[in-house]
């Protein structure tokens, strides 16, 4: 392999690999759980994170799930609810006040709770 290519390949894994470093992990969130209750207006369940859309007050959160398999695993899927519906998030709020966005490790929908990581749940 000549130069050119060798330096073409470098870059190609570099461009790759930055969006998903920057993406994956929770150096974004705070530390402490955040608790955050409101109406679904948008369920996601797909790559890279299942995502909830909700109302709490006329603001709108973003509220990330685990990936697809890992969030279907723990028994959350685009058919256990629906817009309308009242859900409690625990979890990890972002460090960006100015963003309304979670990390959540276990929701609360229609009397069931699921635990999206399971690892991270806090002690009751």
């Amino acid at each position: 392999m000549n130069w050119q290519a060798s330096v073409l390949a470098g870059f190609i894994a570099l461009a790759t690999a930055v969006p998903a470093l920057a993406h994956h992990g929770w150096s974004w969130t705070e530390e402490g759980y955040f608790q955050l209750e409101g109406i679904i207006r948008d369920i996601y369940v797909g790559n890279p994170h299942a995502t909830l859309d909700v109302d709490v007050e006329g603001e709108i959160w973003r509220v990330e799930l685990a990936p697809p398999s890992a969030t279907i695993r723990a028994g959350f899927t685009e058919d256990t609810a629906k817009p309308g519906d009242e859900v409690i998030a625990i979890g990890n709020r972002s460090r960006d006040y100015t963003e309304k966005r979670m990390k959540a490790v276990r929701l609360t929908v229609n009397g069931n709770t699921y635990d999206v990581y399971p690892n991270r749940v806090p002690p009751s």
